[in-house]
């Protein structure tokens, strides 16, 4: 069994992420990597939460700046985050991995209500929860939701998965002088306006000291290094 520096793990997915190259919707191939990433972590003996984007089927703040009422574009994106939180799920099961979906709005038929001592039981019994809805509220982002979630379950790390290996001072995409971060504080990464994630999830896990690792989703095995303590993308932590 591999070593690995965490005990319990929150990672965050953008909806993004199980677009694939398409950008919109859910890949298959895609999907079915990122459910084998998080078996290998899971070998570990690392227990995994799991909150995920609903952004490659619906934005609220982009129907919102359209002129949809914010709230309501805000709920629908929620429920794009479930169809996404399912979508997982089978694709995790398929590979024998136990799971259980925890949504922040009641939807019974589909999945469990979020109950945090239900949460951690399954965590303990090696059970990958998905939390869906983010937190069941209109204007937080799933950011917010994930900062929220791994207080509530007392996650060592959260482990952010995007499409770049780290933490830049300018989008590397467009500049090629960019430059990476290999550590930064908290407050370093508000100062800067380094879009890691929102203002109000950082601030969140500044105050509860809880480090942030963000890499990236796309390398081979990244989830497992991540686990495992090896040195990738950019960790944001207290002084």
């Amino acid at each position: 069994m591999a070593k690995r520096i965490y005990e319990r793990v929150l990672l965050k997915l953008s909806g993004e992420a199980l677009a694939g190259d398409k950008g919109y919707g859910i890949e298959a191939d895609t999907i079915q990597g990122i459910a084998k990433q998080v078996a290998e972590a899971l070998e570990t003996g690392v227990q995994i939460g799991i909150v995920i984007g609903g952004g490659n089927i619906f934005r609220g703040v982009a129907a919102s700046a359209q002129g949809m009422d914010r709230a309501s574009s805000d709920y629908m994106g929620m429920l794009a985050t479930c169809i996404n939180a399912l979508a997982l799920q089978d694709a995790l099961e398929k590979l024998d991995v136990k799971t259980r979906v925890q949504s922040a709005i009641e939807m019974s038929e589909i999945a469990e209500p979020y109950i945090r001592r239900r949460a951690i039981r399954h965590l303990e019994k090696n059970r990958v929860v998905i939390f869906a809805a983010g937190t069941g509220n209109p204007f937080f982002t799933t950011d917010t939701a994930a900062a929220l979630r791994a207080i509530e379950i007392g996650a060592d790390v959260i482990m952010k998965a995007t499409k770049v290996d780290g933490v830049y001072n300018k989008d590397p995409m467009k500049h090629k002088d960019a430059v990476k971060f290999e550590t930064l504080t908290h407050l370093e990464a508000i100062q800067k306006q380094l879009k890691v994630m929102d203002t109000t999830a950082i601030t969140l896990c500044m105050e509860n000291n809880l480090p942030i690792l963000t890499f990236n989703l796309n390398g081979e095995g990244n989830v497992l290094k991540a686990v495992k303590g090896e040195k990738i993308g950019t960790i944001i932590k207290g002084e």
